[in-house]
């Protein structure tokens, strides 16, 4: 079964459906590459996604622990190149103070940055700078 469905809507939109759940994701081309930036552009959804898949790793593995990351942020900041235009660098800062956690549970949590699928996906040419703190 497919993961998902997308339509191109026009002015350089698209609808994406997951087919399993129903939900609809819109994409917008991002202003400096002739879009509006009303909606995710599809590299905004890719950094997006790194966070949302180590967080998700991040989540699987304090549960397996024990402890809880619940409330924690993360911020993503996307950086695009030029020639040829990519996504050239990601960066996430991951907010957990607030929290105590143990230097196991640190550990942890650091190990999952490396090991999320997103992270592994990824091309060798995209940095993946991310911080925790705690």
């Amino acid at each position: 079964m497919e993961t998902a469905t997308t339509i191109y809507k026009g002015d350089l939109r698209t609808e994406i459906t997951h087919v399993r759940s129903g939900s609809i994701i819109t994409t917008d081309a991002p202003v400096d590459n002739k879009g509006k930036g009303e909606y995710f552009s599809p590299t905004d959804m890719v950094a997006s996604a790194l966070g949302s898949c180590i967080f998700t790793i991040m989540g699987i593995a304090a549960r397996e622990h024990g402890f809880s990351i619940d409330g924690a942020t993360c911020k993503i900041t996307k950086i695009m190149t030029e020639s040829p235009r990519k996504i050239g660098e990601i960066k996430i800062e991951f907010d957990f103070t607030g929290n105590e956690f143990t230097d196991r549970q640190k550990k942890v949590l650091e190990y999952c940055v490396k090991t999320c699928p997103v992270a592994l996906s990824l091309n060798e040419s995209v940095i993946q700078n991310v911080t925790l703190l705690f």
